[in-house]
């Protein structure tokens, strides 16, 4: 019953974000067309639940000739978790400027509200990684995989960009083992005041 009560959640609250923002997909897709004339949306493959691969989908945020299946990401070793991909901020040389506003605010990620209606993702759970990542997973961290990969989750309302990357892997394990629907609410609403207030934006 929760799963079948969270998966109608994700519907609802999905058809609802692409009504609402239309418009404002509508211009952030003609901004990103007008700035340098490049694709509009990047796609990548993502691991979902239970391992399964999905295409994620994102405003682009770097220039064309940067952008590659793995262009989103810098290698960052040494965390006690092995090794992880961190996304690139909008410092980044290779952002446009355009990109660099959308990342900041979020604008980014509202192209996954399609990722959640077609049920690849939810709106809550832990961020997806890449294969090339997953597939290095030990047995625990395997755990993430568990559930669906969301658009937000208990690290982003928890740090976003300022915690550790073994603090991530670790609030993603305490969102798996602690999952309810009354948790899912308080991530739902922690989640729209850090991005109106754009803490820690990346």
């Amino acid at each position: 019953m929760m799963a079948f009560m969270k998966r109608f959640g994700d519907i609802v609250l999905s058809v609802i974000g692409i009504v609402l923002t239309g418009p404002i997909m509508l211009v952030t897709a003609l901004c990103i067309k007008l700035e340098d004339r490049g694709p509009v949306l990047f796609v990548q493959t993502r691991t979902g639940k239970d391992g399964q691969a999905f295409s994620i989908y994102k405003f682009r945020s770097m220039r064309v000739r940067e952008m590659s299946g793995e262009h989103d990401y810098d290698w960052e070793h040494g965390v006690p978790d092995g090794f992880v991909f961190k996304d690139v901020t909008e410092e980044n040389p290779h952002v446009t400027k355009v990109g660099a506003f959308i990342r900041k605010t979020s604008l980014d990620e509202l192209p996954q509200f399609f990722n959640v209606l077609l049920g690849n993702m939810s709106f809550i759970g832990p961020r997806p990684e890449i294969p090339a990542i997953t597939s290095c997973y030990s047995e625990q961290q395997r755990k993430r995989l568990e559930v669906k990969p969301g658009i937000t989750g208990w690290a982003q309302v928890n740090g976003r960009s300022s915690v550790t990357n073994g603090e991530k892997m670790r609030l993603d394990y305490h969102y798996v083992e602690n999952f309810s629907l009354r948790m899912d609410l308080v991530i739902l609403l922690r989640t729209v005041v850090v991005v109106l207030k754009s803490r820690d934006a990346v």
